[in-house]
């Protein structure tokens, strides 16, 4: 869920590698058994898959487990260049999928019945995996909507009320600290970009947009500018942690404590459960903070789609299984039950999401949380070069959060975008 992209394939313009992947396929059905391969790294997917094997004889899918991450696009990558050894299907994290698509890698599957699924899934889930347009290269899957987890216990002694709105995150986090300064609500993680960035969509910014044949680059727009100062003062005043997340001190620190919040996404109770075990029963779920409590929006930290790739000779049959993977109500609630994921289909929560994380037994309402969270996630849309994006961000803002300068937050912003632009031209992609 924290991974970024390595860019295998340079096109000079994106138009043609859409114009490329969209005559890839939309070839007739197939007659006779067929055999699809479906590479994934979510635990248990051959128990899904058994599912739709055993309803349909005349096509089996075999998955094969594979690494996530970057690892998972080079290995892609690497088999489309050699002209064979990918598989029919593939999962692939939305922000891998501008390369993938850049790459010829995936194919455009809206003639391949593709489209029809559009009505299962909110419009950001679906610009996601459109690309903003209307050739379509993968169907949603699992979603990370952010959240805020907090210690009831806590608070509750403290006297403090979950905060609403970014300014009660902040009032909160002084009180918390003062009353204890071994104690934050949070923490600022330059080792998460994917975090800062899902902050970022929230408050209504996108890194990259596309403009006919052209990229843009916006890395450092004035949205993003406030969500970095907002945390570099936090930061400066001490009032938080500036240490990054999933390290063996922040791990400790849920269990001890000392880390009283945590701004994460619909996935963070399999974390807590790992890594605070004994902390059971003391934390609660909430909206994520907002800019703007009459108007709710929110990010995503994570998420991935189910895509066909340009190799498969059987591209409405993979089509036919990535829709009814992420769609069917037998197999979303298979998903829930052995994947351990969010799905996308926006229907999830009366299918399948019906009792909360047993990490959050007694919270009734966890999924209805995480269900309005998912139906206010802003538009974004991820580049070619993510990750170079997201390695300069680490960089940046790991000077910028040791020296706990809010004036570096801001160059370090300005640093990502120019060297994610420069990225770009450098690569010989056309660049507003």
């Amino acid at each position: 869920m924290r991974t970024s992209i390595r860019v295998a394939a340079i096109l000079a313009a994106v138009a043609l590698a859409l114009g490329t992947a969209a005559c890839s396929s939309g070839g007739g059905a197939s007659s006779g058994p067929v055999n699809l391969t479906y590479w994934t790294w979510a635990p248990n997917m051959d128990k899904v898959a058994a599912i739709w094997n055993k309803s349909h004889p005349d096509i089996h899918v075999t998955v094969n487990k594979q690494d996530g991450g970057d690892a998972a696009v080079t290995k892609l990558l690497t088999a489309i260049k050699a002209g064979s050894g990918a598989p029919d299907v593939m999962q692939a994290e939305y922000q891998k999928l501008p390369t993938l698509v850049s790459a010829n890698a995936l194919a455009d599957i809206s003639g391949d019945g593709g489209s029809a699924a559009k009505k299962e899934f909110t419009s950001s889930a679906w610009n996601a995996v459109t690309l903003g347009g209307s050739a379509l290269y993968a169907i949603p899957q699992d979603t990370g909507p952010m959240m805020f987890y907090y210690r009831t216990d806590i608070f509750s002694k403290l006297g403090l009320t979950v905060p609403k709105t970014w300014d009660e995150y902040a009032a909160d986090a002084k009180a918390i600290h003062a009353a204890d300064p071994t104690q934050y609500l949070g923490t600022f993680s330059s080792g998460d970009p994917g975090w800062f960035s899902g902050l970022t969509q929230q408050a209504g910014a996108s890194w990259w947009s596309i403009s006919g044949k052209a990229w843009g680059v916006n890395v450092d727009s004035a949205a993003a500018q406030k969500v970095a100062k907002y945390w570099g003062d936090l930061v400066q005043e001490g009032v938080i942690d500036n240490n990054p997340m999933y390290t063996p001190a922040w791990n400790a620190a849920l269990n001890t404590g000392k880390q009283v919040g945590w701004v994460s996404a619909v996935w963070g109770p399999g974390v807590l459960a790992g890594n605070a075990a004994d902390t059971k029963g003391k934390w609660a779920a909430a909206p994520l903070p907002q800019w703007n409590a009459s108007s709710p929006s929110d990010g995503n930290w994570g998420g991935s789609s189910t895509g066909v790739t340009t190799q498969s000779k059987h591209p409405k049959e993979a089509t036919e299984f990535a829709v009814w993977l992420n769609t069917n109500p037998t197999a979303i609630k298979a998903l829930v039950a052995d994947a351990a994921i969010y799905p996308a289909d926006v229907n999830a929560t009366k299918i399948a999401l019906t009792t909360p994380p047993d990490f959050f037994s007694t919270q009734s309402d966890f999924y209805d949380i995480a269900a309005a969270a998912s139906k206010t996630v802003a538009p974004f849309t991820y580049g070619p070069n993510v990750n170079v994006a997201y390695s300069a961000y680490t960089d940046e803002f790991a000077k910028a959060a040791q020296s706990k300068d809010s004036a570096q937050f801001l160059t370090a912003l300005s640093n990502v975008q120019t060297t994610t632009r420069a990225d770009l031209v450098k690569s010989g992609f056309t660049v507003k």
